[in-house]
């Protein structure tokens, strides 16, 4: 897929979910701010009730994007014969799609009144959401392959580039500055006093006195404009590499506690889903069928 045609994916996928929900809101607004002793006067009541012909078949339709976003995302992922059918990435977000657009649907389906068994698997849905927003971000910050595969911690290493056997081949440098180049692609700077935020800035600084730095030892050089750019870029690139070595490793960490609480919440959501759902129809709320 081409960048293109993805962002016109994610556009399209945005569209629909921005779009149904103002389309429920503007349509139910007077509704579901009635009071819930007096919505039973309200001229909406017998389609937008939770057993109603339009909040119903929201809840049947909601719960059916969800259990297609899950199983099926869960299926490309877990079972080989799968595997090769798209690019994982536009899978997953093809889930969070999915899984956006089901859980809107089911809450204006309860018309915003929570009771009894169901509120658990509501808030555990509620639980999932967020978490999976989480999850969201963490999953773009681990460095992946262009199909979307995580690339494993050698796999970026080896994206470094050898400098003791490219350097000497493009330029003739003293050994002291040559050391100085090749230490500040492999230093990693820590901070340990301080906030997140001002270690982040810290480090930030750092960085770019390193930087400054290594320009001013290849000017002292007198190399060619061209040859300094080349080289801050060989430079600059190391030290991006060495971010995502320390991403990786502490994104893969939190991908790990992240599943302790995304999936036991996905799991409570879909058994209290399931009753719920065997329940209604026990009693007779068969919506249209």
């Amino acid at each position: 897929m081409s960048k293109a045609a993805h962002f016109v994916y994610i556009a399209l996928m945005s569209v629909i979910v921005l779009f149904s929900l103002a389309a429920l809101v503007y349509y139910g607004n007077s509704y579901y701010q009635t009071g819930i002793e007096e919505r039973f006067f309200h001229e909406s009541h017998t389609t937008l009730k939770p057993s109603g012909a339009i909040g119903h078949g929201l809840g049947i339709v909601g719960t059916i994007f969800m259990i297609i976003g899950v199983f099926f995302y869960m299926a490309r992922k877990r079972i080989r014969m799968f595997s090769r059918i798209g690019v994982l990435k536009y899978w997953l977000e093809f889930h969070i799609f999915l899984c956006t657009l089901g859980p809107v649907m089911v809450l204006f389906h309860t018309a915003f009144k929570f009771g009894g068994i169901v509120s658990i698997s509501f808030w555990s849905m509620v639980a999932v959401f967020l978490s999976g927003v989480i999850g969201r971000f963490i999953y773009i910050q681990i460095p992946r392959s262009i199909e979307g595969r995580e690339l494993s911690l050698n796999e970026i290493r080896d994206m470094k580039t050898d400098l003791r056997s490219l350097l000497p081949s493009m330029i003739t440098i003293s050994e002291e500055d040559f050391q100085y180049i090749e230490n500040a692609t492999k230093r990693k700077i820590e901070s340990k006093s301080g906030t997140v935020v001002s270690r982040f800035f810290k480090k930030n600084r750092e960085e770019n006195r390193m930087l400054r730095q290594v320009k001013a030892i290849l000017v002292k050089n007198k190399l060619t404009r061209q040859q300094r750019n080349d080289l801050m870029k060989m430079v600059q690139n190391e030290i991006s590499l060495n971010h995502r070595i320390d991403r990786l490793q502490l994104m893969q960490n939190l991908f790990k506690y992240w599943h302790v609480a995304h999936l036991p919440f996905a799991l409570i959501m879909l058994i209290i889903m399931i009753i719920h759902v065997a329940v209604t129809i026990t009693f007779g709320f068969k919506w249209i069928f």
